[in-house]
């Protein structure tokens, strides 16, 4: 057996600061095959109202950068309270130049910046690696395979589109589309029915203090909720480079803001949009902002709305309840962990995602694919 290939001599790795910013855009841009990196990478990197997040990268003896990895930080709330280290992490964007892949840069990189995490006072850091990169993280670095995340799809309108995205589960769920729209609507009409005269669903055009009072209420009945004021919600998505988010607030009969529905709307029409966030207080709050998430975007020519909930989870329960669909049963991604403070309430609660609040809105990536 030939031995593992090693870094190139002169491979320096170093955290980063907001002047490398250009270089980590130019590398995103080519590892992603994208021309947004200029845009995405300092809203991600220095603009999240939780804290700056952890960059590392490794630089070639001239000081070209050649890979790069980032975790974005999350104050999460445990049963509504902050525990004495509130902060957990996120894998976001490990990336490294195609003509030195495979040499052992992205361990040395991970490692380097779980240090750093727990430097920092993180509590723990979770991911959710694609199929390629999972099994170094469970196999050599550390990380646990802690719980399973996937898409679920509900059909707004029965035609080639949704026919095609719905092939996804397999033939007869492709062929099942007409009878698939038909329960969806169904269910759509229970959703009205079970917050009709309760809640009134308005658009926003920013987040006020109000919802901040809304977060706090639900991440009670949860040990491990992203904190969700404001501020955060302001930067995750009306700030967001792309500006594909809109957001709805729903309000009872007296006024009082009682929950909100993000979407995140299709590139093209006939496409997938998606229901990002939901947040309410209660059975009504939640019906009501799911229909409305669904009315809104039929409303925007999407053809199928799609959201990912982590399996056994409260979300896949009120998905399953509301008409989506599921996938077939190999399509997921799993969720890993590093626990950097065990005996952190939020580091107990990692060893079962299920019964985290956690929706679309939760993952690092600006948009949802």
């Amino acid at each position: 057996m030939s031995a593992p290939a090693q870094p190139k001599p002169g491979l320096s790795t170093r955290a980063t600061t907001p002047e490398d910013r250009a270089e980590q855009a130019a590398l995103y841009d080519l590892c992603f095959q994208k021309e947004d990196g200029s845009r995405i990478v300092p809203w991600r990197y220095d603009r999240n109202p939780h804290g700056p997040a952890i960059t590392r990268v490794a630089a070639d003896e001239g000081g070209a950068l050649l890979s790069h990895y980032a975790c974005s930080p999350r104050v999460v709330l445990h049963r509504g309270e902050e525990p004495a280290r509130p902060l957990v992490g996120q894998t976001g964007d490990v990336m490294t130049h195609p003509e030195h892949r495979k040499l052992g840069i992205f361990s040395r990189l991970d490692r380097e910046s779980m240090a750093d995490a727990n430097e920092s006072g993180w509590s723990m850091v979770f991911g959710l690696p694609n199929r390629q990169s999972a099994h170094i993280f469970t196999r050599d670095l550390g990380w646990k395979e802690v719980g399973k995340i996937r898409p679920w799809t509900f059909v707004l309108v029965p035609n080639a589109a949704a026919r095609t995205e719905r092939m996804k589960a397999g033939r007869l769920a492709s062929a099942a589309v007409p009878w698939t729209f038909w329960r969806g609507t169904m269910r759509r009409g229970a959703l009205r029915k079970n917050s009709f005269g309760k809640i009134n669903v308005v658009p926003l055009a920013r987040f006020s203090e109000e919802v901040d009072a809304v977060g706090q209420a639900v991440a009670k009945d949860f040990p491990f909720m992203v904190r969700r004021d404001h501020a955060y919600l302001n930067w995750r998505f009306f700030d967001a480079p792309s500006g594909r988010f809109q957001a709805q607030g729903a309000f009872a009969p007296g006024g009082a803001m009682v929950g909100y529905c993000i979407v995140q709307l299709p590139e093209k029409p006939g496409e997938v949009g998606y229901v990002v966030d939901v947040v309410g207080i209660n059975d009504a709050a939640i019906d009501g902002c799911i229909e409305a998430s669904l009315g809104h975007l039929q409303k925007s020519s999407a053809s199928v709305a799609r959201a990912h909930a982590i399996a056994g989870s409260w979300w896949e329960k009120r998905l399953r309840h509301s008409g989506f669909r599921a996938p077939k049963a190999d399509d997921h991604k799993i969720v890993i962990a590093h626990l950097l403070d065990e005996e952190n309430p939020l580091c107990k609660a990692a060893s079962n995602p299920a019964s985290w609040y956690f929706t679309d809105g939760d993952r690092d990536d600006e948009l949802v694919r």
